[in-house]
């Protein structure tokens, strides 16, 4: 198998694998239609998907490739094993996508991307795949700027591409995991649990637990919450209605004058 097709069984198999949960084990009851939902979440990423392939002639990986190629970035510069390589280079580039999406919460006109991404009022494995087109490029420039000055190798980031799809689709979805489960997972990983207080109406518990994938970064940069204080409501106060289960409103929504 190549390295997309890879990808792709991955990223089918856990957004299947998490919707069947959700039917399962719901965590909240949902107060929108899913078919509609799905269809303009779904909608984005088939858009987010060709904007990517349309703007950039390689993405991640072919920045690996190029980097490696050249001898560019940090970790080609030092003599290390593979596996310590590999270890440092995912590891930095969680770090590096938990400082982006603080960024995106706050500065202006990047909030006015992502707030596409918050204004869902039902959390589920689709979420995590609700992403304005073009935060999608502004974040793979990032992305890719970030491989080359690391020097990042390219199973690296093939792995890190893949944990990132899959923590964002479990991490967003609808799913109650039992207490004994719960417990030991959020000391290591975000939970759905707590990711669902970054999707809180309320702007203090919006602005925290950032991460993605492991909790630490939240931790250390102190900008973890445990709990949410009281009922937890999602989305965004000013859209409250059915307006964001909209493809059309999703993605005209950060042209808006507010």
């Amino acid at each position: 198998m190549t390295e997309m097709q890879i990808r792709l069984s991955i990223f089918l198999g856990v957004l299947i694998l998490m919707g069947a949960l959700e039917a399962l084990f719901p965590a909240r009851d949902r107060v929108q239609p899913r078919a509609r939902r799905w269809t303009a979440n779904l909608g984005l990423v088939v858009i987010d998907t060709l904007a990517i392939r349309l703007l950039f002639p390689v993405i991640a990986v072919g920045a690996a490739l190029w980097a490696q190629a050249e001898g560019w970035g940090v970790l080609n510069l030092v003599s290390l094993p593979s596996w310590a390589t590999i270890f440092i280079a995912i590891i930095i580039l969680d770090m590096m996508i938990y400082w982006q999406h603080v960024a995106f919460h706050k500065i202006p006109v990047l909030w006015r991307l992502h707030k596409v991404h918050h204004a869902d009022r039902d959390l589920d494995a689709s979420s995590g795949l609700r992403f304005h087109p073009v935060e999608i490029v502004i974040s793979m420039a990032y992305k890719m700027a970030i491989v080359i000055l690391l020097g990042a190798p390219v199973l690296a980031v093939i792995i890190f591409e893949i944990l990132l799809n899959a923590c964002a689709i479990f991490n967003h979805a609808n799913v109650r995991l039992p207490n004994w489960l719960e417990r030991p997972l959020r000391q290591v990983m975000v939970t759905p649990k707590l990711h669902r207080i970054h999707h809180s109406v309320i702007e203090r518990e919006t602005n925290t637990n950032y991460g993605f994938s492991v909790i630490w970064w939240d931790k250390i940069f102190r900008s973890y919450t445990d709990k949410p204080d009281g009922e937890l409501t999602l989305g965004l106060n000013e859209y409250q209605t059915d307006a964001p289960s909209s493809l059309w409103w999703s993605l005209i929504a950060p042209f808006k004058r507010n």
